[in-house]
């Protein structure tokens, strides 16, 4: 599934940023420097359009793992 499509239902969370290889405190500053709220983030995830809207190559990681993460849920 392309990270472009199917988005605006797709919630991305703390567990799939880690499944996507990043680590929390790193996470903290690019929500910072995005002005984005990481508290919000780590206690209701975020839209994956919200991320994507950002162009970062490490948000669009996190999309696609909560996309897979979406799939694999819906496909049981």
């Amino acid at each position: 599934m392309s990270p472009l499509t199917a988005t605006a239902t797709v919630t991305v969370t703390i567990d799939d940023a880690r499944a996507a290889g990043l680590c929390v405190h790193g996470a903290r500053g690019w929500f910072e420097r995005h002005g984005l709220d990481f508290r919000a983030f780590l206690e209701h995830g975020i839209g994956a359009e919200v991320l994507l809207a950002t162009g970062d190559a490490m948000a669009l990681r996190a999309v696609e793992q909560a996309q897979r993460r979406a799939h694999t849920a819906g496909a049981r």
